[in-house]
C-alpha cells in the first residue's frame, strides 16, 4: 500500500500541525453560539442550545479493515465524552468497494448497530455508496452529545501546576490494530501466536473506549482538560493539549505504561510506542488539589490510571524525563502504524 509523501506530498495521517493551523485560520467564527469551533488538539466543537451545549464530532476510521463499524462509533464517542458530554447521536457515512458482498456490508451495519446499543447511543442516519478507487471500506461518523453549559470541558482548559494523568496505557488501538493488520510479519519477527491473539483482543480488553473513564473523571468536578489519543499516538496527544491549551508539559516517561504486548510487537516492527495511534487510553489534567480524586474516581471503575507529569508555562516547553534523563518530547510526522502499514 502507497502511503504517499512522494515528490514533496503528504503522507498518510494527520496533516502536519502548522498547514492545519495555517488553513483552521482561514474559517469564519462570526456565529456567537459557537462556543467552540475548529482548533488544533480540541476534540470537538461545542454549540450553544440554551442551557445545554450541542457536542459534535466527526472522525472516520481508515486504518483498520476488521470491525470498522464498531470502531467508527468508539472514537467518535470518545472525543464526545473527552468535553464532559454524553454521546447520545450517530451519523455514518459508509464508503464501500465496488463488488464488496452484501453479507461485508450487514457485517459493517451490524457493528454499527451493536456498538451504538452498548453505548446508549441512538443511530439517526447516514450515507451508503459503493465508491470507485477504494480498496477497503471507509467509516466516516458523526457523532453527537450533550452537556449542561459551563459542565463542558475542552483541551484548552489545561493550566501550568496541573498534575497530567493517563489512563490505562499505551497502545490500545494500535498495538490491536497491528496483530490485526500485520500478523504475517509478527509471525515473521517470532511472536508467538497467543501474543498476537492477545494484542488483536485489546479492542476489548483493555478495550478501546475512553467513556467510562471520561463520565468518572468529569463527576469529580476536578478535571481541567480531557483529550484522546489517537493518530500520532501519546506524544502526538501530549503536544495538542499543550498546543490547545498555550502551554508547556514535563512528562515522566517512566510513569507512562507501555503494555506489556505493545511493548513485544513494537520491538518486533521497528515502532515507537510513543508514536502508535493510542484510542483507549485518556489524558486529564487537574489542579494538584483534585489529581488524588480524580485517579481514586476512576480507579474506582476498574481503569488503571497514573500521574505521567505537570502542566508547564509555556516556555518550558514540551520534556520528557527517562531514567533521569531529560529530553525534548519526541515527535512524529505521521503516525506509527501509517509509517509501517505504509511500507
Amino acid at each position: 500500500m502507497n502511503a504517499g509523501g512522494g515528490n514533496g506530498g503528504l503522507p498518510a495521517g494527520k496533516l502536519p500541525p502548522e498547514l492545519l493551523a495555517r488553513l483552521l485560520a482561514k474559517i469564519r467564527r462570526d456565529d456567537p453560539r459557537v462556543i467552540v469551533g475548529p482548533g488544533v488538539g480540541e476534540d470537538a466543537a461545542l454549540i450553544d442550545f440554551g442551557d445545554k451545549l450541542l457536542v459534535a464530532k466527526s472522525d472516520p476510521v481508515t486504518f483498520a479493515t476488521d470491525l470498522i463499524g464498531w470502531y467508527a462509533v468508539q472514537v467518535n464517542a470518545n472525543d464526545v465524552a473527552c468535553c464532559g458530554a454524553d454521546p447520545k447521536w450517530f451519523l455514518a457515512t459508509a464508503l464501500l468497494p465496488v463488488g464488496i458482498s452484501p453479507a461485508e456490508v450487514e457485517g459493517i451495519f451490524d457493528q454499527l448497530s451493536d456498538a451504538c446499543d452498548a453505548l446508549g447511543v441512538t443511530m439517526i442516519g447516514g450515507h451508503t455508496e459503493m465508491t470507485l478507487g477504494l480498496p477497503r471500506p471507509i467509516i466516516s461518523g458523526t457523532m453527537l452529545g450533550e452537556v449542561a453549559k459551563g459542565d463542558e470541558v475542552t483541551t484548552a482548559g489545561a493550566r501550568p501546576g496541573d498534575r497530567v494523568i493517563l489512563t490505562k496505557g499505551i497502545a490500545i488501538e494500535g498495538t490491536s490494530l497491528l496483530a490485526r493488520e500485520a500478523r504475517p510479519q509478527l509471525e515473521a519477527a517470532g511472536v508467538a501466536g497467543d501474543v498476537i491473539e492477545r494484542a488483536a483482543n485489546f479492542l476489548h480488553a483493555p478495550g478501546i473506549s475512553v467513556v467510562p473513564e471520561a463520565r468518572a473523571a468529569h463527576a469529580t468536578g476536578g478535571v481541567t482538560s480531557m483529550h484522546d489519543p489517537t493518530e500520532g499516538g501519546l506524544a502526538t496527544a501530549l503536544a495538542e493539549l499543550a498546543t490547545a491549551s498555550g502551554t508547556g508539559i514535563a512528562v515522566d516517561g517512566d510513569a507512562v505504561q507501555i503494555l506489556e504486548e505493545c511493548a513485544e510487537l513494537c520491538d518486533a516492527l521497528g515502532v515507537d510506542p510513543w508514536g502508535l495511534i493510542a484510542s483507549g487510553a485518556l489524558l486529564i489534567t487537574a489542579g494538584p488539589e483534585s489529581a488524588s480524586e480524580v485517579i481514586d474516581a476512576v480507579t474506582a471503575i476498574g481503569v488503571a490510571a497514573n500521574d505521567i507529569g505537570e502542566v508547564r508555562p509555556p516556555g518550558d516547553g514540551l520534556t520528557l524525563r527517562t531514567g533521569g534523563a531529560e529530553s525534548p518530547l519526541p515527535t512524529f510526522a505521521r503516525d506509527e502504524l501509517a509509517r509501517i502499514l505504509g511500507e
